[in-house]
């Protein structure tokens, strides 16, 4: 059996020592390969014409160009290409203006490595991935946003009570919560769970808040 080629990857981050950290951090990691980094949004794009990675991780604020013009430029040009904004907690418009100028994700910069390479993958097929530590505010915002995520083309079938799950989460509760409001035991809804982000192909609750809202699954008040 063929191993799989490595992702390619182009950081961008005007703060070296970040780049010195994701560097190292990446080097252990079998599966992506970085092949250039940029310090401004100007860079980002000369490497990615000169190099042509398959996934680009780029801060939002960046000199020269920031990371919200550099992406709505990798779109245009290269639409193949997936984008990871980098992003702090308070950046909350920023996010969304990263995602509606093209970008497919977004982590925050204290990420955990293996959600950084979760994020990557998800990102090289050409789905969207949304941090985990994404609050409620921040994933109604996405929803409510231009942003459009690839979906599957049908809708899949839900259950009563996988609606119920869903709507449940979307009120921000967790799994203990509502098990006691269906009188399930905690694992089933831990099932459910997994079952409607493998039917609606989300990661984590953030994807599901976000499907359910531009679906109509979930009315904000």
């Amino acid at each position: 059996m063929l191993k799989a080629a490595p992702i390619k990857i182009i950081l961008a981050d005007d703060h070296e020592i970040f780049r010195d950290g994701f560097r190292a951090m990446i080097k252990k990691q079998p599966a992506v390969q970085l092949i250039g980094e940029a310090a401004d949004g100007e860079e980002l794009l000369t490497h990615v014409r000169n190099l042509q990675p398959d996934v680009v991780i780029t801060d939002i604020k960046m000199p020269k160009k920031d990371g919200i013009e550099a992406t709505r430029q990798l779109v245009r040009e290269w639409p193949q290409i997936g984008v990871i904004a980098l992003s702090m907690f308070d950046e909350e418009n920023l996010i969304v203006e990263m995602l509606e100028a093209g970008a497919r994700g977004y982590l925050l910069k204290n990420a955990h490595k293996d959600e950084i390479i979760e994020a990557i993958k998800t990102v090289h097929m050409n789905q969207p991935y949304y941090c985990n530590d994404t609050s409620a505010k921040l994933a109604q915002m996405i929803a409510r946003s231009r942003f459009k995520a690839a979906s599957k083309t049908k809708r899949p079938d839900f259950s009563d009570k996988e609606f119920a799950v869903i709507r449940f989460i979307c009120e921000e509760m967790s799994n203990k919560e509502i098990a006691q409001r269906l009188n399930l035991s905690i694992r089933t809804i831990e099932g459910y769970r997994d079952r409607i982000q493998e039917k609606i192909g989300a990661k984590n609750a953030a994807g599901i808040v976000v499907y359910a809202i531009k679906h109509n699954i979930f009315t904000l008040e």
